[in-house]
This record gives C-alpha cells, sequence and structure tokens, in this order.
C-alpha cells in the first residue's frame, strides 16, 4: 500500500493498457471529484441560505464571495505545484519518503507566506468594491461578509495539500469522507449562526463567514487526524519538525507553482470580474450570475477531479520517463472529461427553469425577474461546458509534465483578453447586458481550451518529455 505506484502499474493487465489506464484513472478520479462536489455543495449551501435572507443579500454575498475567491484561486494554484512535484517524485522512487515530507511541509509554508497579503488586501474589501464602482449599500454588506470569511482560506489551503499527499499516494477516499463531513458541518454552522438558532443570535452575512471558517477548521482538523494516526500514512511524519526549512524545495515549489496560481487565479478571476461587470448592470443581473454559475460550478467539479488525476497520473509517467504512460494517462482523463461534460451541456439546455428554481422561488416580481436573467445566462452556459472541460483536464495534463509558464499565458490572453474583453464589449456597446458577458465568458473558455491542446499534442516537439524518456520508445 505504500508503493502506489507500483499498485497502479499492478492493476494493468498485460495485452489491454488502456482499459487498464481507464480504471487506474477512474479509481483515482471519482473520490476526487466527490470531493470537488462536497467543496462545490459548501458553495452552493451558502448561495441557498443566503438568497432565503433576499436577493440584496445574495447579491453582496456574491460580489463579496467572488473577490475573496480570487485571492482563495490564486493561493490554491500555488500549493497546487505540491501535487505534480510529489507525483514525480514518486515515479521516480516508489518508496519516497522524505521527499514527500518535504514537499508538502514547504507547501503549507508556502500557503501561510501568501495569505498575508491577501488578508491584508480583504480586510479592505469595501474600499475595493466601491473603488471598482460597485453600489455602496452593496459594499458594505459584502466587507461584513468577507470579514469573517476571509480566515477560512488558511484552513482550506492546508486542507487542499493534505489532498494532494493523499492522491498523490492514490488514497483519495479519505478526502471525500471528510468533505462529505464539512458539507454537513457547514449546512449546520451556517443555519444556526445566518438565522440564530440554538440560542444563537443571527448574524445574517457575517453568520455565513463564520459557518465557514468553522466548516475548513473542521476539514482541516480531521485531515490531520487522518495524516498522524491511519497505519498507511503515519509513517511519513509529515508534520514532524515542521519549523525546520528547505529553502530550495521552497523555491521549487514557488517557481513552478506561481505560473499556476496565475494561471488559477486568471481563470477564476474572469468568473469574479463577471461578476463585477453584472454589478454595473444591477442588482437582479448579480443575483441571477451566482445562480447560473452556481449550476454550472457543480457540473466543473468533475472534468476538475478528472484534471487532479490527469496531474498524478502523467506525473507518475514523467517522473518515470515513460512517453507511452504519459500519453495514456493525458488521453484518457481529456476523453472522460469533455464526454462528460457533452451530457451535461444537453442537460442544462433542456431543464434551466427547474435547475434555477432550486436556488430561487419566483414569488415575487423582483425575484422572477432574476430567475428569468438565470435561465437566458444558462443557455449559453450549456454551450461553454465541453470548453470548460478540456481546458482544465487539458491544463492539468501538461501541470503533470511540469509545463506552468506558456499555459499562464495562455490564461491571461484566452480569459481577459477574449473572455473579458468580448463580454465586455457585447454587454456595454452592443448593449446585452448579461447575455453578453456570458458569451464572452463561452468564448474565452473556447480560446483556452484549443491551445491547451494543442501545446499537449506537440509536447514531444516542442521539448515537454525529459531527453532520457525517448530512447524508451
Amino acid at each position: 500500500m505504500d508503493r502506489p505506484a507500483q499498485i497502479s502499474d499492478s492493476k494493468l493487465p498485460p495485452g489491454n493498457p488502456w482499459r487498464a489506464e481507464l480504471r487506474a484513472t477512474a479509481s483515482l478520479a471519482w473520490p476526487l471529484i466527490l470531493t470537488n462536489l462536497t467543496m462545490s455543495l459548501i458553495g452552493a449551501t451558502d448561495v441557498l441560505m443566503v438568497g432565503w435572507l433576499g436577493a440584496e443579500e445574495l447579491a453582496a454575498s456574491s460580489l463579496g464571495f467572488n473577490l475573496a475567491m480570487i485571492c482563495a484561486i490564486f493561493c490554491m494554484g500555488l500549493v497546487t505545484a505540491s501535487a505534480p512535484m510529489m507525483a514525480s517524485e514518486i515515479g521516480r522512487m516508489a518508496h519516497s519518503v522524505r521527499d514527500l515530507r518535504r514537499t508538502f511541509r514547504q507547501a503549507m509554508w508556502a500557503a501561510f507566506t501568501v495569505m498575508i497579503p491577501f488578508w491584508i488586501f480583504l480586510w479592505n474589501t469595501e474600499a475595493v468594491l466601491l473603488f471598482m464602482g460597485q453600489v455602496p449599500e452593496l459594499a458594505a454588506k459584502a466587507a461584513v461578509y468577507v470579514r469573517a470569511y476571509m480566515w477560512s482560506i488558511l484552513f482550506f489551503l492546508f486542507t487542499l495539500v493534505a489532498r494532494n499527499f493523499l492522491s498523490t499516494l492514490e488514497k483519495p477516499i479519505w478526502s471525500l469522507i471528510i468533505g462529505v463531513a464539512g458539507v454537513i458541518g457547514n449546512a449546520i454552522f451556517n443555519y444556526i449562526l445566518i438565522f440564530g438558532k440554538l440560542g444563537f443570535p443571527a448574524l445574517g452575512l457575517m453568520g455565513a463567514g463564520i459557518g465557514s471558517v468553522l466548516t475548513n477548521m473542521l476539514m482541516f482538523g480531521g485531515m490531520v487526524l487522518v495524516l498522524l494516526f491511519h497505519p498507511k500514512f503515519r509513517r511519513y511524519q509529515l508534520f514532524g519538525r515542521f519549523w525546520r526549512p528547505d529553502w530550495h524545495r521552497y523555491a521549487q515549489l514557488w517557481r513552478l507553482g506561481l505560473p499556476i496560481a496565475v494561471t488559477m487565479g486568471l481563470e477564476g478571476g474572469i468568473f469574479a470580474g463577471a461578476v463585477l461587470l453584472m454589478g454595473l448592470i444591477d442588482t437582479a443581473s448579480v443575483a441571477a450570475h451566482a445562480i447560473a454559475l452556481q449550476i454550472a460550478s457543480l457540473t466543473f467539479m468533475v472534468p476538475m477531479g478528472l484534471a487532479q488525476a490527469a496531474t498524478v497520473r502523467v506525473g507518475i509517467g514523467f517522473g518515470k520517463r515513460d512517453p507511452v504512460w504519459i500519453q495514456r494517462a493525458g488521453w484518457t482523463s481529456f476523453v472522460l472529461g469533455t464526454g462528460f461534460m457533452s451530457v451535461m451541456a444537453l442537460f442544462i439546455w433542456m431543464f434551466p427553469w427547474q435547475l434555477a428554481g432550486l436556488f430561487m422561488e419566483g414569488n415575487t416580481p423582483q425575484n422572477m425577474e432574476v430567475l428569468q436573467l438565470a435561465v437566458s445566462f444558462l443557455a449559453i452556459a450549456a454551450l461553454f461546458q465541453i470548453f470548460d472541460g478540456a481546458q482544465v483536464v487539458g491544463a492539468g495534463m501538461l501541470r503533470g509534465l511540469h509545463d506552468t509558464k506558456i499555459p499562464m499565458i495562455i490564461a491571461a490572453f484566452g480569459y481577459w483578453v477574449i473572455g473579458i474583453g468580448v463580454g465586455a464589449g457585447l454587454a456595454f456597446w452592443l448593449d446585452w447586458r448579461g447575455l453578453g458577458i456570458w458569451i464572452g465568458l463561452a468564448s474565452g473558455l473556447g480560446i483556452v481550451a484549443v491551445l491547451m491542446l494543442s501545446r499537449w499534442m506537440m509536447r514531444e516537439r516542442i521539448g515537454l518529455l525529459p531527453a532520457q524518456s525517448l530512447s524508451k520508445r
């Protein structure tokens, strides 16, 4: 059990490597997918319960949450570098203990380091939103939410590092178990703190933020218990001599992780930027965008999990210097991810009213306006499902090859030049309003997907494979 790369090899029966890779990828990916789904369900619970407070509170929390998520996703990208680093270490030496422990430790150090400036930034949420032209009432309420929520991000990052370790050992089931506990805990914390149950005061938006802090503390605490006491993980002594630096590895993680952080920040930022653009239109557009984006995020969890599996599987092949392994691992995840999103595109297109109605009842004229807008946005969201799946799995495949700098440039061009540029132009110059913003999002995702896939297909020609591996062909 302590030799994950060899376990994977043992699952590959002779003569049928593609089917075996499918099984290996699926066994790694499904707990990751369900874990990602639990993370999305936590967000959906927040949207659902805050939505019960009213459209204005939902719009304010959406503005604050998306500003915080720009920061959180950037930080998440940095510590994501620990996954391909640990996977390639396993590929080089299946018995690796010290290298995995050092990478784990320095990823935790990096998480704390990068959060300090972002905490300062998020503390000034109201001023930031006012500078961006948002409605003062919404900016003030968003700041109340963010000043509580922002402390949860560090615990989320620590949990993510632990998840990367478990994924590298191809034992992600514990991440799923803890994620399910997080969903339940978040619902309980939010219900008590938002609405004032069990003798607690009704804290509204602040209660939603505090609930997120408690939820992420709960999940990280669960991870610590598993890593310390589970017999398969405790031999790594991940928290032993935690104060001991490894500056070379710390710098290596930043070199690999910073482009990932920028890439993921640009990807998350385009959606947060879309929220800010919606805020320049009206409150109903912001609320409708929050509903449509939450639905799209739920389906996105599947290709995101497959992208994480692709990073590990390709990363192991990269460490082994095996181009055939790399090829099979990458294409298997890609086909699974795009195939699933094609099905989801059809589902969203067929049932938009039913899906939007899960988040808000059309019992007032204001709510009905929000629902109508959400349905129109979902028509476009259905179209870009395939692009979204293709680009995230493609990025995961390239990360397995430790290729992060050019994908960062691709993301910058596709998301912000094409995505925001086209969206803003259609929304304000052609007066397509929120619908134009969503068309811009779809355009940006499509461009990124094509460019990521093209780079993967040229991986040997442009030197992404280790030179030694070519002799194995």
